[in-house]
């Protein structure tokens, strides 16, 4: 297994990245005490010699040997904080014993400058509890396609990223100046007022990388955010340009980033594990796309949907209403249902999805930015210009937390699709909140979910 970032923290409080670390370090008492509290009941016993090193020990259970010659035991019964430390301190008494500590229970830290903003990896209310997860996963061998507006240049992101594909086939739409290509290279999906069928003009969003941003933006780098499968690779497939894109395109893409064949385009040279689709639109699924989604799940690929943003039934929505797909609604930071998120029977699972407005502002007041969910965008409100990041809100914003999560367990376990959905979906925990119409099984929990595959 896998380990990253383990850290203890001595000083009492000690905030590291937007986490209190308790003292369980420190003067023996204090460990003590503190170990007791947390309500941990296995402890660390040093001995003089190995002759001592084998005898048994009164109140508790022997574990295993570790290989300092110190030996890890549990108590023989539930302690209290007082229990704890009596027991501690019998042990001590104990003929050979030198010294004896408590087992303690380490998180993953990251230094990522503005890992503290990203309260959807580690809050307690309502963030996934990545942490936990990252104490033996980190995504590594998986790939993720994200299909979607293709992907910006970012150095908190660049060395994650493997070849993808341009699979715009109108070159209008892709502004590239030609149909389909081996470059995802994101050229903005802005239009001006009166195009799209819109009254009003639209900066480009750079989605796609906010989505990769999310599930694999390059961790413990000082820089930046922290990726949820910070090892994984992210394959950018674009099909989203000026005015979205079309469901031949998309379905192709599908089949592509599964490592199926599509006429005229060379073969994927690293076919996807899990497929993120942030993207959708008001239809029953329709059958190309169905299609592409059960030959891509043969192949083995773990297909991820986002249940869109029109706070009605994803049954009316594609492709979140396929078969065989993960189909995620958004919840706010306080663990209820975002106000727009889409609901009902067909959702599978919950993720963070943010909200930077509040529900009763006018459309497009943002008065809650620290509540949306941070990733890696452009600056530029047209074209590209610097790298930046950005709080986004949305289902497409929930949605890469559990491609994220899909990939940390891929990382640590071979597993069919079946298997991923029916294990995201087991170790979800109930909304803080509330949920209207239907949250599939619950948030999703990143330390349950590895700690039970």
């Amino acid at each position: 297994m896998k380990k990253r970032y383990i850290s203890a923290f001595a000083t009492l409080g000690m905030a590291v990245a937007g986490l209190t670390i308790p003292s369980l370090v420190g003067t023996a008492q204090a460990g003590q005490e503190e170990a007791a509290a947390a309500g941990y009941d296995q402890f660390i016993v040093s001995y003089s010699d190995t002759s001592a090193a084998s005898r048994s020990l009164a109140g508790v259970t022997r574990v295993r040997d570790l290989g300092t010659g110190d030996v890890v035991v549990r108590a023989n019964r539930g302690l209290n904080r007082s229990g704890a430390a009596k027991l501690m301190n019998d042990l001590r008494k104990q003929a050979g014993v030198v010294s004896v500590e408590p087992d303690l229970i380490m998180t993953a830290q990251t230094n990522d400058s503005r890992y503290a903003e990203q309260w959807d990896l580690f809050e307690a209310t309502a963030g996934m509890n990545a942490p936990a997860a990252w104490t033996t996963a980190d995504g590594a061998g998986v790939t993720v396609a994200v299909i979607d507006t293709g992907i910006v240049g970012h150095s908190d992101l660049n060395t994650n990223v493997l070849p993808g594909y341009d699979f715009i086939s109108d070159a209008t739409s892709a502004r590239d100046g030609n149909g389909r290509d081996a470059n995802p290279n994101d050229e903005g999906d802005w239009y001006a007022a009166g195009e799209c069928g819109q009254a009003n003009p639209s900066n480009s969003s750079w989605h796609g990388s906010h989505v990769a941003g999310t599930i694999a933006a390059v961790s413990d780098n000082t820089n930046g955010i922290a990726g949820i499968a910070a090892k994984a690779k992210i394959v950018p497939v674009r099909v989203l340009g000026k005015c979205g894109g079309r469901t031949s395109d998309i379905a192709d893409a599908i089949t592509w980033a599964s490592g199926g064949k599509v006429s005229r385009i060379p073969n994927n040279p690293n076919p996807a594990k899990v497929i993120n689709m942030s993207l959708g639109g008001a239809s029953s699924c329709s059958s190309v796309y169905q299609r592409a989604i059960d030959n891509a799940v043969k192949r083995g690929t773990t297909v991820v949907v986002a249940a869109g943003n029109s706070n009605m039934d994803v049954a009316n929505f594609t492709p979140a209403n396929c078969n065989n797909v993960v189909s995620v609604a958004a919840s706010d930071r306080e663990g209820n249902r975002a106000f727009y998120s889409n609901f009902g029977p067909k959702i599978d699972v919950t993720a963070p999805g943010g909200e930077v407005r509040n529900e009763t502002d006018p459309p497009g007041t943002r008065t809650k930015p620290q509540d949306g969910i941070l990733s890696t965008i452009n600056a530029g409100t047209t074209v590209q210009t610097v790298e930046d990041y950005k709080t986004f809100m949305g289902t497409s914003m929930a949605a890469p937390h559990v491609a994220g999560l899909a990939a940390l367990m891929l990382g640590e376990k071979s597993m069919t699709p079946a298997q991923v959905e029916a294990a995201l979906k087991a170790n979800t925990r109930p909304l803080a909140g509330t949920c209207s119409g239907g949250c599939g099984t619950g948030l999703i929990d990143a330390g349950a979910t590895i700690a039970n595959i």
